[in-house]
């Protein structure tokens, strides 16, 4: 009774945690820490006895989490990660693609996506993405093709490639801890393989030649349109005596004086004006709140006349004092693991550092509704500046952004590629040849790289994503709740009552599906983590393989193809492709659907059952 009733509250936790990361009403770190804090107090009011009189569910063992080698080697090969992303390391491939774009723009597009997919076999998939999105864009615009038909490819690519290794992905190595733990298997560097690169295959000749046929290439070219033209940015700038704009009057909700735009929000003295404006004239002090794409916003400041090249062209350093040099406005992405996340704008220090202005910002298709210089950045985030062209150019350089217009033959060089190269080379043949552990050898590449000066010790830090460690310690503490209370066993006994008379064939292709529906909901690391108990007592029920059953986590959880907020690379591609949500699901679900049939057809075979 004791046990069914911890259980019942492992079942309780789990459920509100995954409501709260699904809403995102809190944010998802936060949602963690309220998981663990939960199950803190609860397992403490409510202690578990074990035979031996102790406490099996106390704070050593649910944070024990946060001292997991698997989360510690996640959390070392970002930090590599980091160092051959800002070190340039893989800019020589990305040369050679661009250099065949002349020659077969349409070939060298999908080898720069095979070399992606397998580059996020031994590397972390966020950086691959980001160095090959301004590859792809300066390919497809240099063959006049349009690069939002690529860009979801890419994302889904590098998540196929993922699945090779057991370092491909974070989800791979949590899979393995946590079978390590609960059985006698332990995954080796290329158990997986075998069978992912079947799955990789299928994968890839859907992403080649189906997936652009369910898009539709027309619907994409308009789309991609609308991501140059059609994209609307918030603009925000206060009245000061003497603007063009002092005394204009608002007419059926409109502001003729910016003819084209759309004006948003007018603030005064405190009080908020909302759609529709009624015959309000402006003064001094009144701030503006204006939507307006790039090309109308381009149009304006050519104009020497029209009231917002008066408003923006004297916030940007330097541009009055040498006319002569052109003004540039461009698209910044927000790169992952960037100083500027989590700061306001103002807070950022970016027109100090680059001479640049923010004028705009953008946040999944959506305008941001708050003051411009209030709003905390986040990863992905595309920012609309205006500057110099030598202070534009000079941003292919930041590393805290991505330059969304770079020219491919002026990508930069860094002089600690090499030695980049050289460490990560080092710490995957070790791991892959098992000279030395897997999390001893990425503890020791992240050391390499700061010791090296590849990285000083801000630039490592950066690679530490807080929101992962958080998520994935979490996991592991339900995770543990849920052995340990019986939960897993519960579980696995209610499906196999409900598949009962079945084939083991047919309990795996249920529970794959299970698995893959669950991970674009959840997180795909949360997913490994709390399946893969699931797993091994599915298959000890069924007495066949655990194996099986352990790999079918590893692909199921890492099919995070059906929404954007299932994996950070569908994020990273929202913005640049200009795709929405249902994009995702139209292009994703097929895919899922794809590879669960054939994991469901492949690995009895496999397996032998």
């Amino acid at each position: 009774m004791i046990s069914e009733f911890h259980m019942w509250l492992t079942f309780a936790v789990i459920a509100g945690a995954m409501v709260l990361y699904v809403t995102e009403f809190v944010a998802i770190e936060m949602t963690s820490l309220l998981a663990l804090v939960a199950m803190l107090l609860l397992f403490t009011v409510f202690p578990q006895i074990g035979p031996d009189g102790t406490n099996l569910l106390d704070a050593t063992a649910l944070l024990a989490g946060f001292g997991n080698p698997a989360l510690i080697t996640v959390m070392a090969l970002l930090v590599m990660a980091q160092g051959l992303f800002q070190s340039g390391a893989l800019e020589n491939l990305i040369d050679r693609a661009t250099r065949r774009a002349t020659r077969a723009p349409i070939r060298a597009i999908w080898g720069m996506l095979i070399g992606a997919m397998l580059a996020s076999a031994l590397l972390n998939n966020t950086p691959v993405v980001l160095m090959a999105i301004p590859i792809i864009v300066a390919i497809a615009k240099r063959a006049k093709l349009n690069p939002a038909r690529h860009m979801m490819s890419l994302s889904f690519m590098t998540i196929l490639g993922g699945m090779l290794t057991l370092i491909g992905s974070s989800t791979n190595l949590l899979v393995a801890d946590a079978a390590a733990r609960f059985t006698d298997h332990s995954l080796g560097f290329f158990q997986q393989t075998p069978i992912a690169l079947i799955l990789m295959g299928v994968g890839t000749f859907y992403i080649f030649f189906v997936m652009p046929r369910i898009i539709g290439e027309t619907e994409m070219e308009e789309k991609s349109d609308g991501g140059e033209s059609g994209r609307q940015f918030i603009i925000e700038f206060r009245l000061r005596v003497g603007d063009a704009l002092v005394g204009a009057h608002t007419a059926a909700g409109f502001l003729p004086a910016l003819i084209g735009m759309t004006l948003q929000i007018i603030e005064r003295g405190g009080e908020t004006f909302l759609p529709p404006f009624d015959d309000i004239t402006l003064a001094p002090g009144d701030r503006l709140f204006v939507a307006a794409t790039r090309k109308e916003i381009s149009d304006a400041l050519a104009s020497k006349d029209h009231p917002l090249s008066h408003q923006l062209l004297p916030l940007v350093p330097d541009i009055e004092a040498d006319g002569d040099e052109e003004t540039i406005l461009a698209e910044l992405v927000v790169a992952p693991g960037s100083r500027m996340a989590a700061r306001a704008v103002h807070q950022t220090g970016f027109t100090h550092e680059t001479n640049c202005f923010i004028i705009g910002v953008q946040r999944r298709r959506r305008m941001l509704r708050h003051e411009l210089t209030e709003n905390r950045l986040e990863a992905g985030d595309v920012l609309l500046v205006i500057g110099r062209q030598a202070n534009i150019e000079s941003l292919r350089d930041n590393r805290d952004t991505l330059l969304m217009e770079w020219s491919a033959r002026e990508l930069p060089r860094f002089e600690k590629a090499q030695p980049a190269r050289l460490i990560f080379a080092g710490t995957v043949l070790s791991a892959a040849t098992g000279l030395v552990p897997i999390v001893a050898a990425s503890v020791a590449g992240a050391t390499l790289m700061v010791v090296s000066g590849v990285l000083n010790v801000r630039q490592a830090s950066r690679g530490f994503d807080l929101r992962i460690f958080l998520v994935v310690a979490a996991a592991l503490a339900m995770s543990h709740a849920l052995f340990v209370s019986g939960g897993a066993e519960f579980i696995a006994a209610q499906l196999l009552y409900l598949f009962s008379g079945h084939a083991p064939a047919v309990i795996l292709s249920a529970f794959f599906l299970l698995c893959a529906v669950i991970t674009n909901i959840l997180s795909n690391n949360a997913t490994a983590v709390l399946f893969t108990p699931l797993a091994v007592n599915l298959a000890n029920s069924l007495g066949v393989d655990p194996l099986a059953f352990i790999l079918a986590v590893v692909f199921a959880a890492n099919c995070s193809f059906a929404t954007p907020i299932a994996y950070q690379t569908n994020l990273l591609v929202m913005s640049p492709g200009n795709y929405q949500f249902r994009d995702f699901l139209r292009a994703g679900t097929p895919l899922i659907i794809l590879v669960w049939l054939t994991y469901s057809i492949v690995a009895p075979w496999y397996f032998g059952f």
